[in-house]
């Protein structure tokens, strides 16, 4: 069934803090009022949008690349991704669930505790926020192929604290791993000392690429005979991305009392932390990140990446 302007095309996105750029033009005047004639827009958790675009439930979504499938074409252009280090997606190791890793008091109170290579292999349990699935196929490619281990990962709601009461380690993504950075001191002082790892940089250290979270992808079917054509679409996402980064004190503004960030962390981390460019080593990324997530048996095989 083709799109049509009393149809406009259904808009799977993420309430997150990270993809609030690419949003600008859709929640902002001047341009929402006529975005709001071809596109319809919700708010959903990354790992529904594609459930959501596969099920004919939505045309486009935001979703995260372990999610991609060879129905699904993405739109070139935008992306959420990271040059290093995001914040946005943090491992944190519980010490003294981990056997023979931790120093001994004296160097624990000079700040001495044990590195990544020394206590990631010795995790057995990791409580994770399945909030996103590529989140949680980096984890699980970070231990398979590159620690040579296999932790269980058992799904729990985003509460750090109650995750390492029960776990060696929790996974938390998105606005929550923000959150517990800022609060690391209380989650600290009740699951005791912790080692935090962003996986975004663990990734870019072993294979010299971005961390790629989230693209947009849609059922190209959608677009028979439809009034948005893909050069439209295109153009609309591209330029909604570049109005946003344009207004980041805006977005500051905004998402401050949304979430319990100081003002300069959420400036820095849009700025310096997220990049939104789709370009050539992200897509290296995507292709490097689907095959081996292929080889470890976590992920279908995606021998190629189809785009709009």
């Amino acid at each position: 069934m083709g799109l049509h302007t009393s149809n406009p095309v259904r808009v799977a996105a993420i309430d997150f803090l990270n993809p609030a750029p690419l949003m600008w033009d859709f929640e902002h005047p001047p341009r929402n009022a006529a975005l709001a004639q071809r596109y319809q827009v919700h708010y959903t958790q990354p790992s529904q949008c594609a459930d959501e675009l596969l099920a004919g439930r939505a045309d486009l979504g935001l979703i995260p690349i372990a999610s991609l499938t060879p129905d699904l074409a993405i739109v070139p252009g935008c992306t959420i991704a990271s040059l290093d280090r995001v914040r946005s997606i943090q491992l944190i190791v519980k010490l003294d669930r981990v056997p023979h890793v931790l120093r001994s008091s004296t160097a624990q109170t000079m700040g001495s505790f044990p590195s990544n290579s020394e206590a990631l292999p010795s995790v057995r349990t990791i409580a994770a926020d399945t909030a996103s699935r590529s989140s949680l196929a980096y984890a699980q490619i970070l231990f398979r192929k590159f620690l040579h281990t296999d932790p269980k990962f058992v799904p729990a709601p985003a509460d750090p604290i109650a995750m390492l009461a029960h776990a060696d380690a929790a996974l938390l993504i998105g606005d929550p791993a923000l959150l517990a950075l800022e609060s690391r001191a209380r989650v600290e002082a009740a699951a005791g000392p912790c080692l935090w790892t962003d996986l975004a940089h663990e990734w870019r250290t072993r294979t010299s690429l971005p961390w790629v979270a989230a693209v947009w992808a849609v059922r190209p079917e959608a677009f028979t005979a439809a009034t948005v054509n893909p050069a439209q679409l295109v153009e609309d996402l591209q330029q909604s991305r570049d109005h946003g980064i344009a207004h980041i004190d805006s977005l500051v503004a905004e998402w401050t009392p949304r979430i319990a960030i100081p003002p300069q962390t959420i400036r820095h981390y849009l700025t310096h932390h997220i990049h939104y460019t789709l370009d050539e080593d992200c897509i290296a990324t995507i292709q490097l990140f689907r095959r081996y997530a292929a080889e470890a048996g976590i992920l279908s095989p995606l021998p190629r990446l189809r785009f709009l």
